[in-house]
């Protein structure tokens, strides 16, 4: 490679860098690839999805489709697959797995998922509604949420 290309790609590089690190910062610590074999420090498909939900939700929420509320603490969405006539996910803005790993830095955020979910229910005037979420080996995505389902 010719000089210029090499300082162009190690500039791109670092970019990357950068912006990799700006973008998961705030989010929660995932275990690292491994090469090989690595038994349980492997990324798993929904810890993924997770950790790129994570990066959308606390960077850049204004790029995830079908947003139907939203506050500065939590995110309320259509869900993309929906069965059942209404279907919404509800993000809390602070990156968490499961319930099992809720501090009490997460309270406002689930706190204000719950306030969303109020709203929603008293804008679609739902009188038999369920709210629940999933734990880690039911979860498509490995970042704690919330569904609100009504038929």
């Amino acid at each position: 490679m010719r000089p210029k290309q090499t300082a162009y790609a190690l500039l791109l590089f670092l970019a990357g860098i950068a912006c990799g690190g700006y973008l998961f910062s705030k989010s929660e610590p995932r275990s690292f690839l491994a090469a090989g074999s690595c038994q349980d420090r492997c990324y798993k498909p929904n810890e993924i999805a997770g950790l790129v939900m994570s990066a959308a939700i606390l960077r850049a929420p204004f790029l995830i489709p079908g947003v139907v509320l939203e506050s500065d603490t939590c995110l309320a969405i259509r869900h993309p697959m929906a069965h059942i006539r209404i279907h919404y996910v509800l993000f809390p803005k602070h990156d968490t797995r499961s319930i099992t790993t809720l501090t009490p830095a997460d309270s406002p955020y689930v706190l204000g998922c719950f306030a969303l979910v109020r709203e929603l229910v008293f804008r679609d005037k739902l009188q038999a509604y369920r709210l629940y979420t999933n734990g880690p080996g039911y979860q498509e995505i490995a970042y704690l949420h919330f569904h609100l389902i009504a038929e």
